[in-house]
């Protein structure tokens, strides 16, 4: 997989791939999302991202809506606690036009005030949408409690009191910051040369300049991996108005730069990954039909990491899940892996990465990403080799210091 990176000289820094396909994928990447945001006007990264769409200088809301689709393709966006991404999917040929309508949204948007009242209503509907799915509420309520006074505490979408007070002005001095080209990558995916490429980005994103700003950096951002955020009781239960009860339980983690984030991820995978036969999913739906969705996951972040279990269960058969995963969780850190069973574990690891790389959207948003944070973006054959590395006897350890009870926080809705 031949990858080719160019740093323009505005700052930003374009990644390419080519692959044989009619279809072409960009995606533009920009290193701010929540745990930028002041606490008063949580949700202004996600907001801003709705408003992007409402109107350029030289697009009204429906000319940008119109102008992909019309072509058969597709233009979409996303919010994390890190970043703010806008990506496209569109025919070889039209490529160019992809490129240049990201590059419109991110610095020529207007943000109409007319646009943030409506948009606003729907994020607030979309906050009610959410507090009614408590698998997913309960992740915000984790958070909160998990990274108490840190800004990975705060929810995406924000709250109705911050998002109610989240003006024009606010989205204009948080885009006036953040998005610059030095805190920005771009990453296209698409049957052209890496020079048609280069030179398209060059073109729309070449000319930007950056505002100055000093932003964070992994070198500015002590590191928490590991660190119990928040201090205080390591079980709280909420009551409420629902069928089943839902539990997450875990703990901070590794962070993106930790050189233990590689076997952490694939300890989690074999704990409670998508398979069918990753130890939960067989301990509490197979063996004993506890539960109907049960997985581990690990997030990891610039200065922190988090790591969770999350299962759905009768409200009777509660306590009982939490100690069958407080059984599976001790078996794991007492004995190391077999050679044979780390063998297999690798080897599904292995099929994963391959099976999701091979889709070229994941591609390209992973790629856009990894250049941002990292500088570059690494082989898969690299990764392969990263993972073919991994040991029983430092999987043992990291399982000892991550899975540790003791460091557990668990919050139960019943």
């Amino acid at each position: 997989m031949s990858i080719n990176i160019t740093q323009l000289d505005s700052g930003i820094g374009f990644v390419f791939r080519r692959i044989t396909s009619p279809v072409a994928y960009c995606a533009l990447t920009i290193k701010v999302g929540t745990r930028d945001e002041d606490p008063s006007i949580n949700g202004v990264a996600h907001l801003t991202e709705h408003m992007l769409f409402k109107g350029t200088t030289t697009r009204g809301a429906r000319r940008i809506n119109n102008y992909l689709e019309s072509l058969g393709g597709e233009l979409n966006a996303y919010t994390t606690k890190e970043e703010t991404v806008i990506h496209a999917t569109v025919l070889r040929e039209d490529i160019s036009k992809a490129v240049e309508l990201l590059a419109d949204l991110a610095f020529n948007s207007t943000y109409p005030q007319k646009e943030l009242l409506k948009e606003r209503d729907i994020v607030l509907d979309e906050i009610s949408s959410y507090k009614d799915t408590p698998s997913e509420q309960i992740f915000d309520d984790f958070d909160e409690h998990l990274f108490n006074g840190h800004p990975l505490s705060m929810p995406i979408l924000g709250k109705p009191k911050s998002v109610k007070q989240i003006e024009v002005n606010n989205i204009r001095e948080f885009t006036g910051k953040y998005y610059q080209p030095s805190n920005m990558s771009f990453a296209i995916v698409a049957d052209i040369s890496p020079e048609r490429g280069a030179a398209m980005v060059s073109r729309y994103f070449g000319k930007m300049e950056s505002n100055g700003n000093t932003l964070y950096s992994k070198e500015g951002l002590a590191d928490l991996s590991c660190r119990i955020v928040s201090k205080g009781e390591s079980v709280i239960r909420l009551p409420k108005k629902t069928h089943q009860a839902h539990c997450v339980m875990g703990s901070s983690a590794y962070s993106l730069y930790n050189e233990n984030k590689l076997p952490l991820a694939l300890l989690t995978n074999i704990l409670g990954g998508p398979a069918l036969n990753s130890k939960l999913n067989q301990s509490l739906r197979e063996k004993h039909a506890l539960a109907y969705t049960v997985d581990a996951s690990y997030t990891p972040y610039t200065d922190t990491g988090l790591f969770t279990i999350y299962f759905g269960t009768d409200k009777s058969s509660v306590d009982k899940c939490l100690n069958i995963i407080y059984k599976e969780l001790d078996i794991i850190k007492e004995r190391e892996f077999s050679a044979i069973s780390l063998k297999a574990a690798k080897k599904q690891l292995l099929g994963q990465l391959a099976i999701s790389t091979d889709n070229a959207e994941s591609q390209c948003l992973s790629m856009g990403k990894s250049l941002l944070f990292y500088g570059k973006v690494e082989p898969i054959e690299v990764i392969r080799e990263k993972i073919s590395a991994i040991d029983s006897t430092n999987l043992h350890r990291i399982a000892n210091e991550i899975m540790d009870r003791e460091r557990f926080f668990t919050l139960i809705y019943s």
